[in-house]
């Protein structure tokens, strides 16, 4: 059950110009400073006789492409501070935190994404994520103020904080949604995408099952002779762990990009996804 709450729009306004400030200085708000030349654009090129997907600047894709990456060939870690057990399926880890506690997942991952680039651009009232009780979680009742009290897989929102638009407050309002959602109420939220020859850039292949999985696509490349497309995949699984470019193990001639033309299974370490299985973000 939710309960509708009044937030008066000036709060709203004003807060939205507070994030859209701060935001502006830093695309990638986590980060103390971004480096272009450790950016997956420039890290991770294009199969022989392939271009990426030229994307406008601003773009959910767009930042997508340019997501920040470790430098060199670092290990995967857990959330625990220690090395995931195989380490053999990526070809390069995104520096983003993955927090202290088993919440940023798989599903968690693609959500975490999704909203640090809303947050980055002042998109705010677009962040909004499902609880796996089918209760929406919107950031801008969050700043407002407003917290979800959850018993009997009930949930009811009271205002019992201040106004917030610092990012600090927005990583708490992530912690409660990974908390609460996963790959289920995510799949939930999602719209089914055709054909996958309608692949776009931050589409996410998702088996919103108990457990599911979650895979999104952080770029594509076309072959320049044939028209052919290609994309990368990005994913963090369970344990939470860190968020990690994966590797093709079926066509090593082009890893770490797939082929669109994949066939009615899209085989990725540690998962097999339905060609259907393929949604993006209303």
């Amino acid at each position: 059950m939710r309960i509708l709450v009044t937030i008066p729009a000036l709060i709203l306004y004003l807060s939205a110009m507070s994030i859209a400030v701060s935001a502006q200085t830093n695309i990638y708000p986590w980060l103390g400073g971004y480096s272009e030349p450790e950016s997956l654009a420039e890290r991770v090129l294009p199969p022989m006789g392939y271009k990426r997907i030229e994307t406008a600047p601003g773009t959910f894709a767009n930042w997508l492409q340019h997501l920040p990456l470790k430098k060199g060939a670092p290990p995967v870690y857990l959330y625990t501070g220690e090395k995931k057990e195989n380490q053999r399926i990526h070809c390069a880890v995104v520096d983003i935190d993955v927090g202290q506690k088993n919440l940023q997942q798989c599903a968690d991952a693609v959500i975490r994404l999704r909203a640090e680039y809303l947050y980055s651009v002042g998109i705010y009232d677009e962040i909004h994520f499902n609880f796996t009780s089918g209760d929406t979680a919107w950031f801008a009742e969050w700043l407002a103020g407003y917290r979800p009290e959850i018993k009997d897989n009930l949930v009811r929102w009271s205002n019992t904080m201040g106004v917030d638009s610092s990012y600090e407050n927005f990583r708490r309002y992530l912690e409660v949604v990974f908390t609460y959602s996963g790959s289920y109420s995510l799949s939930q939220q999602l719209q089914q995408v055709d054909s996958v020859k309608e692949m776009r850039i931050g589409d996410i292949f998702i088996d919103g099952g108990f457990p599911g999985h979650a895979v999104i696509i952080v770029d594509m490349a076309v072959n320049q002779v044939t028209g052919e497309k290609a994309f990368l995949l990005a994913q963090s699984y369970m344990p939470a762990q860190d968020i990690h470019i994966l590797i093709n193990r079926g066509e090593l001639s082009i890893s770490p990009w797939y082929k669109l033309e994949f066939g009615d299974c899209l085989d990725t370490p540690g998962w097999l996804f339905d060609k259907d299985d393929l949604m993006r973000f209303r």
